[in-house]
């Protein structure tokens, strides 16, 4: 038998099956093959229409079931991974009332400002472990401000995942991660943030049930399996946004680990049994998978947006081949670069500098002594230390480091890229070949009492390699300090 996961991103949507019981991949797919339109009819604006969504999720589950001769029949379980902190709004019909408000639009950032000055930080941060910020709460109260006809019709405000499972299943639900994400959980109360609502003026009845992970949420009924090609009945169990289930699928499920991505922009999610933080500008704080109640674990959410862009611009602008002829050239330098320093700032503010914007930069380029090799071994150096830069201040957040995981890809391919934040952090890097979507179908069939089951299951199918701190750490520090020491003359 076999395990469904759907990862949908906003560019595509990835499906993959695995056998139930030991995890193994099967099958993948990624549809469309063209990325998927985000439409921006204003600056700053950026929108989606669910129903296209839900359109490439069907092609994409009957071409995955094509391609490996699997049978609807033989699907036990659904997961599924999705862009976060996204809004869709429905009538009582389940019909959208207009496009889904998705995560990367910033229209509703100064009504979370205010929410935030009139509440309080002490307020938000003891209740919500966040500002509300740009997130689905605030970008509901936009719709209410700027759009009263289509406020006045909404049955349920969604969250991607949630529309998905709908379409799935014709159930309006969702889940604590995704209320969390939105900043509409009260970790405090353990219970949706009613006094958020009542300060935006927003009906709470207006959403959905609230349904755990690791068990039935809903069953895939007549239209969805018609639709869809899987077979009616079929239980959707798991649910989460595609950083917390980034790290599930590189089983980060405990306190003190980390889970890094190391795309066009950098990712470093830290898990905590800590409800408190004193930041409240450059961390974000999230329910995560297994979060509970009883037992419950936060996800420590920091972005760096210049972080694999840095190294692409590099690329394209010095004529390499590909990344593996730049990382051979960065390891055949020294440990840094001769003195060259690169800030890889250059994609807009950055919340981890507190929303400075202060563009990428170069310093002490030498003329005479610098070539490709060191300026490649620079960037990668530059991207590293802004990821240890932003570690040790979640450090300084309460938080105790265990141990780190990412996705053999992109730049933790370079040795000196996870080789230099080894060695800073003090900790291993483990490598393991996994993918969103594939994480989503395992979790789907994983249950939350047994979770050492899911992480050896994972650990056999994907372990990859590990790098482990250098000895001598000495020259990667005297070369983190001089970074660190020119970047805050630029922020102070």
């Amino acid at each position: 038998m076999f395990s469904l996961g759907l990862d949908i991103g906003s560019s595509s949507v990835k499906a993959a099956l695995t056998e139930t019981h030991t995890g193994k991949k099967i099958a993948f797919v990624q549809e469309p093959k063209d990325e998927m339109e985000i439409l921006s009819v204003h600056s700053s604006w950026a929108e989606q229409d669910p129903n296209h969504w839900w359109k490439i999720v069907c092609i994409a589950i009957k071409k995955l079931l094509q391609k490996s001769g699997v049978d609807a029949s033989q699907v036990q379980r659904i997961g599924i991974a999705y862009q976060m902190h996204g809004l869709v709004v429905v009538d009582e019909s389940g019909d959208c009332l207009r496009n889904s408000i998705i995560w990367c639009d910033s229209r509703a950032v100064s009504i979370g400002e205010k929410a935030y000055q009139d509440l309080g930080a002490k307020k938000c941060m003891n209740h919500l472990l966040n500002s509300p910020a740009n997130f689905t709460a605030s970008k509901l109260k936009w719709v209410k401000e700027n759009e009263p006809h289509i406020y006045e019709k909404i049955h349920k405000y969604m969250l991607p995942g949630d529309y998905i499972a709908y379409k799935f299943s014709g159930e309006m639900t969702t889940t604590i991660n995704g209320l969390s994400e939105g900043t509409i959980w009260d970790f405090k109360s353990q219970e949706v943030a009613q006094w958020l609502f009542d300060y935006y003026n927003i009906d709470s009845s207006m959403t959905p049930t609230i349904v755990p992970n690791f068990v039935p949420q809903c069953l895939v009924n007549k239209k969805g399996a018609q639709e869809s090609g899987l077979k009616e009945g079929t239980p959707i169990t798991y649910r989460a946004g595609d950083q917390p289930n980034n790290a599930f699928s590189l089983h980060v499920i405990n306190s003190g680990e980390v889970a890094a991505t190391g795309g066009t922009s950098g990712v470093v999610y830290a898990l905590t049994d800590q409800l408190q933080s004193k930041e409240h500008q450059r961390i974000n704080h999230f329910a995560h998978i297994n979060y509970s109640k009883e037992s419950p674990i936060v996800g420590k959410l920091l972005c760096i947006n210049g972080a694999g862009i840095q190294y692409r611009w590099m690329k394209n602008n010095t004529g390499a081949n590909s990344y593996e002829e730049m990382n051979q050239l960065a390891a055949k330098q020294d440990i840094g670069s001769y003195g060259l320093l690169v800030y890889p700032f250059g994609n807009g503010a950055e919340r981890m500098l507190n929303n400075q914007n202060i563009n990428a930069r170069y310093l002490n380029l030498n003329l005479n002594q610098h070539d490709l090799g060191s300026m490649y071994r620079a960037t990668l150096e530059g991207i590293a230390f802004s990821f240890v830069y932003g570690i040790k201040f979640i450090e300084d957040d309460n938080f105790d480091l265990a141990s780190i995981k990412a996705g053999n890809d992109n730049l933790f391919q370079s040795a000196v890229f996870s080789q230099t934040i080894a060695t800073l952090v003090g900790k291993e890097i483990q490598l393991y070949n996994t993918t969103g979507a594939i994480g989503a179908a395992r979790a789907s069939s994983t249950n939350v009492e047994d979770l050492d089951a899911f992480v050896k299951m994972s650990t056999k199918n994907d372990y990859f390699k590990s790098f482990t701190p250098e000895k001598d750490p000495s020259r990667y520090e005297i070369a983190f300090s001089n970074w660190v020491n020119e970047l805050e003359k630029m922020i102070n």
